[in-house]
């Protein structure tokens, strides 16, 4: 069966883990949107990785991995996680293939990423990797894709066209000098050589495979309420994060997916500006952080923290599908004496169950609460869904219960064995 897994918050949900654990019954392991502004961290025996680009089941030894078109490429920070996984005796050639349809990550996307968040008075938070500015010249048709690259004439011509007219946005606009054609070439025809073996038509690869009945995982980066079109916009990423993504960032057909499993923690987290109705108050914001350790894996900023928000998964379960969710990280909530669960939102007398599209009605709702009791008794060496405490039972069905969709799996711990399965 087929799977796509996403992260039905705002992401920093706990992928990483899951991709782990699901990786094991896959053969593909695809990775179908975003760029090196997300990061999956998974605990590997004694070794953690964070990985940016490279799908995490690159760690299973025999399992093939994609990149494919709906994910943008910043060369140089691939090659940094190749040389990192060989480093570590993770070989990726023959392994990894990267689609040549995906588009380049330039210089000039980091440097206007740069540019236009210093600019704004309003701060999305980037994280100034160039990840929207590309996504913006791939839509305006000005963008450069791998197979582009793969042939010097027309990566020659098809940088100086794009770089002229970079640089009058750069001097006149920005007073920037301007970039350097000849730097730019020399570098990225270096970059050719090296991708070049990687470089492979993933759409009809991944659809072989599906005509083979080989298991496909798709995972995805960030989370829903980062997409483009279905998240708290303007504070968004720049690519469709929930499961269509997956569809249009692949070429593989929706007919051909079996399952959509969504990730949440037992809480809410988000990195970056945007609204975040049920924020915790700083005191239990830095318990819940710290225990959590919420610090982001590609930029290491401090997560922000709050109760869990129904009216957001509801909202992912929507989008996307889900079939099941996985719960990550219950076990942070072990100290606390009573748990809350946003069930609604209330601005200006009017009660929404819905998700708004509205942002400043997202910037001054009030959360409508439900206050269930705490465990308190640490959960990190449960092991089966039978052994947990009542109370953290119940926590869950009642989150099942307002999402209308069945939990699978319950992580009370980091590690691989601190998974409870539920049946």
């Amino acid at each position: 069966m087929n799977t796509i897994l996403i992260g039905a918050q705002w992401g920093d949900e706990g992928k990483g883990k899951i991709i782990d654990l699901l990786s094991r019954q896959s053969d593909y392991i695809v990775r179908y949107q975003g760029g090196a502004n997300a990061g999956h961290t998974v605990k590997f025996g004694a070794k953690e990785y964070i990985l940016h680009l490279i799908p995490s089941g690159i760690l299973h030894r025999g399992k093939r991995c994609v990149i494919g078109n709906g994910v943008v490429i910043d060369p140089e920070a691939l090659f940094k996680e190749i040389d990192t996984l060989k480093q570590s005796g993770v070989e990726v050639k023959g392994r990894l293939f990267i689609s040549e349809q995906a588009h380049l990550i330039m210089p000039y996307h980091q440097l206007m990423d740069r540019l236009q968040e210093a600019g704004q008075n309003g701060k999305i938070g980037t994280t100034k990797r160039g990840i929207g500015p590309c996504y913006a010249d791939k839509m305006a048709r000005l963008g450069i894709r791998v197979s582009d690259l793969m042939d010097p004439v027309l990566f020659h011509d098809r940088l100086s066209y794009i770089l002229e007219e970079k640089n009058k946005v750069l001097t006149k606009i920005y007073g920037h000098e301007g970039l350097s054609f000849k730097a730019i070439h020399e570098t990225y025809s270096g970059y050719a050589v090296r991708l070049r073996p990687f470089v492979a038509n993933t759409m009809e690869l991944l659809n072989e495979a599906v005509h083979r009945k080989k298991r496909i995982l798709f995972e995805g980066a960030q989370g829903t309420l980062l997409d483009v079109d279905h998240g708290t916009y303007p504070y968004v990423t720049s690519s469709n994060a929930t499961a269509g993504g997956a569809l249009t960032g692949t070429g593989v057909a929706p007919t051909h997916i079996g399952e959509v499993m969504g990730v949440v923690k037992a809480y809410t987290t988000r990195v970056g500006e945007g609204p975040f109705p049920t924020e915790f108050e700083p005191p239990l914001m830095e318990k819940i952080r710290n225990k959590g350790e919420e610090f982001g894996a590609t930029t290491g900023r401090p997560r922000r923290c709050g109760w869990f928000d129904a009216v957001v998964v509801r909202h992912s379960v929507l989008v996307n599908g889900l079939d099941t969710m996985a719960v990550m990280k219950l076990d942070v909530l072990d100290d606390l004496p009573a748990i809350k669960i946003a069930t609604a939102y209330k601005c200006d007398g009017k009660i929404y169950k819905t998700f708004p599209s509205n942002i400043r009605v997202l910037e001054h709702c009030k959360p409508v609460y439900e206050e269930h009791p705490g465990w308190q008794t640490d959960l990190s060496r449960v092991r089966r869904y039978g052994d947990l405490p009542v109370n953290a039972k119940k926590y869950l069905a009642r989150l099942s219960q307002l999402l209308k969709t069945s939990i699978s799996i319950v992580s009370v711990g980091s590690q691989r064995n601190q998974t409870i399965f539920v049946k």
